[in-house]
């Protein structure tokens, strides 16, 4: 090879990219029928490789140490060592890969999906029904599950590849000087473990209402809502429609159902189309709370896959309200509140833990004659 054609193979090297590595997950279900759907949506996917299957969860755990895989998505119903079994001893292990369940949308699926969340599960997804076909049933995890794996392990840009605009900071106004009267948080992937990391350190004196859209199926909600009913010091109850929102009282929205609040601050219940691809969605509750409110709101944004909230973060601060957002380093995905910061409609940005004692700091009244704390650098 002569210079030339070896320094234009240099130059055809150097502009190559090295291929990126693929998500390399390990399955785990004892049904040869979900095995192979899996296998029918992933085996496409260039950037996901199938590391290792398993049957029950003894062979995940040994799977698990053997193979490294980047995330793992596990079956609950198993004979033996069934899936909340196996994923409490994965994350004895191990707290950092991502772990989704396998979920069916009953009752008891439901409840048991809860509790694995609770126990660190990062997400779930529900099966497709017996009754659907093959084609309906790779159709319908193509839809759930492969946004999931994406959100939890996006893509790097290419090198050299231009980095997007970021949006011009919107023009604000200043935020009420008054104490807010409601509290709307909005959260999705992650949100379970968060809120029962948040709620339970809200004391039973709270003086407003606090009002939650987690992005769930209608069978889930309300489980959510009874077992944070038992953790904290606050009644937790699922949101029903033309009820008033209580002081000391946490409405979670149905799933299924968008959640709104009336100017006359009722609550309402609809089924409207989705926003933002869901239903309830977080932006319905954030921008009809900034009316009823008239900006007296504190807004909080959880962790979460996409943009919801974004809109309805807009709204709280126009209408003179203000929000706090979760930090990356504490959210299971950044998405959500990496949406609000990065349009410039964050007043603070929290880890987890912190976002208690800040919401006591902002909702409490001013001392007489003395101005509102500057805790929120509004």
């Amino acid at each position: 090879m002569n210079q030339a054609n070896q320094t234009r193979t240099n130059e055809t090297h150097a502009n190559e990219s090295p291929s990126p590595r693929k998500v390399r997950v390990l399955l785990v279900d004892d049904s040869a029928v979900m095995l192979s759907l899996l296998r029918m949506v992933l085996e496409p996917q260039r950037s996901i490789e199938i590391a290792g299957t398993a049957s029950n969860g003894q062979e995940a755990l040994a799977a698990f140490e053997n193979l490294h895989p980047d995330l793992v998505l596990l079956d609950i119903e198993m004979p033996g060592m069934n899936g909340l079994e196996a994923l409490s001893s994965i994350r004895l292990r191990n707290r950092r890969t991502p772990v989704i369940m396998c979920s069916t949308l009953t009752s008891r699926g439901a409840r048991i999906t809860i509790e694995a969340l609770a126990r660190g599960a990062t997400d779930y997804v529900c099966k497709p029904g017996a009754q659907h076909g093959i084609r309906e049933g790779v159709e319908t995890l193509t839809r759930d599950l492969l946004p999931k794996i994406l959100a939890l392990f996006p893509a790097e840009p290419r090198p050299g590849a231009a980095s997007a605009v970021p949006d011009p900071r919107p023009a604000l106004p200043a935020s009420s000087s008054l104490p807010p009267r409601l509290v709307v948080i909005g959260v999705s992937t992650g949100g379970p473990a968060a809120l029962e990391a948040l709620l339970p350190k809200i004391p039973a004196a709270f003086p407003l209402p606090i009002l939650i859209v987690q992005h769930m199926p209608r069978l889930f909600t309300g489980l959510l809502a009874e077992r944070l009913n038992g953790l904290c010091p606050l009644r937790v109850r699922e949101a029903a429609s033309d009820t008033r929102p209580e002081a000391g009282v946490i409405d979670i929205a149905r799933g299924d159902f968008h959640l709104e609040l009336t100017r006359d601050m009722r609550l309402r219940l609809n089924q409207n189309e989705p926003e933002n691809f869901c239903r309830p969605s977080v932006d319905v509750l954030f921008r009809s709370a900034a009316l009823a409110c008239s900006g007296r709101l504190l807004g909080i944004i959880l962790t979460g896959m996409g943009s919801d909230g974004l809109a309805g973060c807009r709204a709280i601060r126009s209408a003179g309200g203000a929000v706090l957002a979760q930090d990356s380093a504490t959210s299971v995905i950044w998405g959500m509140p990496g949406a609000v910061v990065h349009a410039g409609l964050a007043n603070k940005v929290l880890a987890l833990e912190a976002i208690p004692a800040e919401i006591l700091r902002c909702t409490a009244p001013p001392a007489p004659h003395a101005p509102r704390p500057e805790a929120i650098a509004l």
